[in-house]
């Protein structure tokens, strides 16, 4: 689960990391007044939204698709310039490098107190899969660029694995630190902060923590700016009230949280075939043999070990809301689910949505045979096959080819 910024930046307070004072707003006439609350000579105007890069984002207008204003964070001096940045930000579509062509409508927004930067830093926090550890990366070229830097001069971009039975070291801090060119003052604050927030990354159960810019000030004092945090969805348990209180739907995919609503695992991609499969290595599978054969997955969807009718049902309209979609390539193996519930399912789900995409469906395991005669009985247009294999190279060849 994704925050926003101004809701991270709560947490790092309560985890003693350094913030400046910002206001959550909603509405311009709340920007404006929080521009005088701040009581600050410049303020930072922010929107908030789920994704990165909105510094060097473009605001449109949602309904002409006209620029309104380059950047989605910007520097006002004075309560007319927080006025006009609040008016072009909020209720406008942000177009960002992370949030593709269609953008993100901006429903909030955070107004910050400035600070007088020395220097700009990069930082993150995250799970190393394949190394068992806590990532931690730093560089000194913070900023809106550090995806370019990461690019083309890797090796400004430190990293430090922890091991999460040991936790955070000293000298690993200390290190850090001396990486960064830090000096004395600005060095203690960096242990400090970094330790501080290690301690919100693991208890919190983060699955990232990002901070671009992180900034040493002028009197040396190391202060967060920035605020991104992800969740990871399986502490759900451990961190209830965090996802509950802090959650955004609006900025979630629709069909996604229908899905989790209904006990389905759905995440939406690019491609034109639907996949609904059952199991979630399956689902990797059936994603992998469909490009195999020239074709692209426009979802992955795992209705898992023992949906019935209705979550069948519920799975295709998922999968029909994406206007992308060409054709629809069912893949189970029954195990506890029954191969016959399932085909029951697909038919029901045929009539009930008048599917009028191609519809190729491979059944295997328990009940099988009773599945596939009940779907050859039908007087439905429906595909079946045999092997995945085969059922990849059925769809992609109904829809006409690939993308």
């Amino acid at each position: 689960m994704n925050i926003h910024e101004y809701q991270g930046k709560q947490l790092f307070k309560e985890a003693g990391v350094k913030v400046l004072e910002g206001i959550h707003c909603t509405t311009v006439e709340q920007a404006n007044e929080a521009y005088k609350t701040l009581n600050s000579k410049v303020v930072a105007v922010k929107s908030q939204i789920h994704a990165g890069g909105r510094g060097k984002g473009t605001m449109y207008h949602p309904e002409s698709g006209e620029m309104v204003m380059e950047g989605g964070v910007k520097i006002a001096f004075s309560a007319d310039e927080v006025n006009t940045y609040a008016t072009n930000i909020l209720g406008n579509n942000l177009v960002t490098i992370q949030t593709g062509a269609e953008g993100k409508i901006v429903n909030n927004l955070y107004v910050e107190a400035g600070c007088a930067i020395a220097h700009e830093y990069y930082l993150a926090i995250l799970v190393d899969r394949e190394e068992k550890s806590i990532l931690i990366m730093a560089s000194t070229e913070g900023g809106m660029d550090i995806e370019e830097v990461a690019e083309n001069t890797p090796e400004l971009l430190h990293k430090v694995w922890i091991d999460p039975s040991a936790g955070l070291l000293g000298f690993q801090a200390r290190n850090l630190a001396t990486k960064l060119g830090l000096g004395k003052m600005a060095g203690r604050s960096f242990q400090k902060m970094l330790f501080s927030l290690y301690q919100m990354f693991t208890a919190r159960d983060c699955a990232m923590v990002e901070i671009n810019p992180l900034v040493r000030s002028e009197d040396d004092e190391i202060i967060a700016l920035d605020a991104k945090v992800s969740f990871d969805e399986n502490a759900y348990f451990r961190q209830k009230q965090v996802f509950e209180d802090m959650r955004d739907l609006s900025e979630e995919e629709p069909t996604e949280v229908l899905a989790k609503e209904t006990g389905l695992s759905y995440v939406k991609l690019d491609g034109n075939i639907g996949c609904l499969v059952n199991g979630a290595g399956l689902a990797m599978a059936t994603m992998d043999v469909t490009k195999l054969y020239g074709g692209e997955p426009a979802n992955f969807l795992d209705v898992g070990g023992g949906a019935d009718e209705e979550q069948v049902k519920t799975a295709f309209s998922i999968i029909l809301e994406d206007p992308n979609v060409k054709g629809i390539l069912v893949n189970i193996f029954g195990g506890i689910m029954r191969c016959d519930i399932i085909a029951k399912g697909v038919i029901a789900a045929t009539k009930a949505l008048e599917l009028d995409v191609p519809l190729v469906v491979r059944l295997s395991g328990t009940n099988f045979e009773e599945g596939r005669a009940i779907l050859s009985s039908s007087d439905l247009n429906i595909h079946s096959a045999e092997t995945l294999a085969e059922g990849a190279q059925k769809i992609v060849e109904l829809i006409g080819g690939g993308q």
